[in-house]
């Protein structure tokens, strides 16, 4: 069951980004600010206790401007608008309503989604004269709130997530593994899902664009059970729609967060573009493991095929841990390949490490090349343990740890990945300080 999105809407300055740092507990999105198609957008996840959700944080909405970036950011909110689950619209209370307001009001009152109007900043006031002024809006679900004090904040989520039924876990145990088919509108994710469940159960569009929803689907293969997400737009024949909606890296980002491992698919005949890097991101900042597919690989000449393999590689660095596939998903040429990787990935990402196997190589690493001092101390690392899986987390245990450099974990990072074969996932070091049983003593002795 995917997670709701929920979009906070407002005209500029009434509060949506301080909502959206206290609602994902952070002070910036997941995936950072980049020109373009993510320009004034952030999304990020955050919870209610059990109840999980995608949260939008979009840029001052003005729509009666019609030109400039003003109305770019308009257009970018009005997407944001229309891809999520629920609107929350964010007013400011110590100002009253605004004409602006009464402009954004009668368009969110054309969507057929939960609404609710968040009236800002109205601490210290009385609650129930603070949002009368707004009842004007025609809109319902009226809560006052001040997000830079939290009051009323879990009021207001708890009230509009109980539009969407809770998650049950029991359904999940049986997927196998599951797998997110990521990418640019018509890099030919949706002939890559065919191929891979051998049969046209997904309906191919040739054009860019996707249907509503991303939709699952349950198969077997090679004697192993998969769930696939296809961002595309899985749908029975007879209920294809005419109307295709323009893709959004927000479907990209729902089924990332539902995947075991993400498939991020790109044209071997177009560059790298800004709409696959937010995407791969987003999957990088949530831990997923990833596998890189490079489609419509089968028309290029053996030196063309060459310099767009170094020019992937050179662009994806970052991607160094995945396995990058070269398919022709059409002619369903490599796709098998796919397959292999993916499940190279998953094992990677859960796999179980021992505590003393994790401390042998790490000693051993630091046997090859001990950290450097910084200043008088050099920093001791003791031992490694297992912090977690989907990404692996290594805790390494240990003195002066403050000091490591960046390098040297990165040096750590290709150590443990080359013992345990930890290929297609990410890999994350955390390090954690021993306490000094005699600070108390020092403490003692200076005074």
């Amino acid at each position: 069951m995917a997670k709701p999105v929920i979009s906070l809407i407002g005209r500029p300055n009434v509060g949506k980004s301080t909502l959206f740092n206290r609602l994902t507990k952070s002070r910036e999105a997941l995936v950072a600010d980049m020109p373009g198609l993510t320009r004034d957008r952030h999304y990020g996840e955050a919870n209610l206790g059990k109840r999980n959700y995608i949260l939008i944080d979009t840029g001052g909405f003005e729509p009666l401007i019609e030109s400039g970036i003003m109305y770019q950011m308009a257009k970018q909110t009005e997407q944001a608008m229309f891809d999520s689950d629920a609107v929350i619209f964010i007013v400011d209370g110590r100002n009253g309503v605004t004409p602006q307001d009464k402009v954004i009001a009668n368009k969110l009152r054309m969507l057929k989604k939960p609404i609710y109007v968040a009236v800002n900043k109205v601490e210290g006031m009385d609650k129930a004269t603070s949002i009368s002024d707004f009842y004007e809006l025609g809109l319902p679900n009226l809560l006052p709130i001040s997000s830079s004090h939290g009051e009323g904040v879990f009021k207001l989520m708890e009230a509009l997530l109980n539009n969407f039924p809770v998650a049950d876990k029991e359904q999940e145990l049986d997927l196998g593994i599951t797998f997110a088919v990521v990418g640019r509108p018509n890099v030919g994710k949706s002939t890559l899902v065919n191929a891979m469940l051998g049969e046209d159960r997904v309906i191919v569009f040739d054009e860019a664009g996707t249907t509503r929803d991303s939709i699952n689907i349950s198969f077997q293969k090679f004697n192993q059970q998969y769930t696939i997400i296809d961002t595309a737009g899985i749908r029975r024949k007879g209920k294809v729609e005419d109307k295709i909606e323009k893709f959004s890296v927000l479907k990209a980002i729902q089924a990332i967060s539902e995947a075991n491992v993400v498939v991020l698919v790109l044209d071997a005949h177009l560059d790298i573009a800004e709409q696959d890097a937010t995407i791969v991101g987003y999957a990088l900042d949530a831990g997923k493991a990833i596998v890189v597919v490079i489609n419509k690989w089968d028309d290029l000449t053996a030196e063309q095929r060459e310099i767009i393999k170094e020019d992937m590689k050179r662009k994806l660095h970052f991607l160094d841990f995945a396995q990058f596939n070269y398919v022709s998903a059409l002619k369903k040429k490599g796709v098998n390949e796919v397959f292999k990787s993916i499940n190279t990935a998953y094992e990677a990402a859960f796999i179980k490490l021992s505590t003393p196997k994790l401390t042998r190589v790490l000693l051993e690493a630091t046997k090859r090349q001990p950290p450097v001092y910084r200043g008088n101390f050099r920093p001791k690392l003791r031992y490694a343990h297992q912090g977690g899986s989907n990404p692996p987390t290594i805790i390494v245990h240990g003195n002066s740890l403050e000091n490591v450099a960046k390098s040297y974990t990165k040096y750590l990072e290709r150590s443990f990945r080359k013992v345990f074969n930890l290929v297609g996932t990410p890999l994350r070091i955390e390090y954690k300080i021993a306490d000094n049983p005699f600070a108390h003593k020092a403490l003692k002795a200076k005074h």
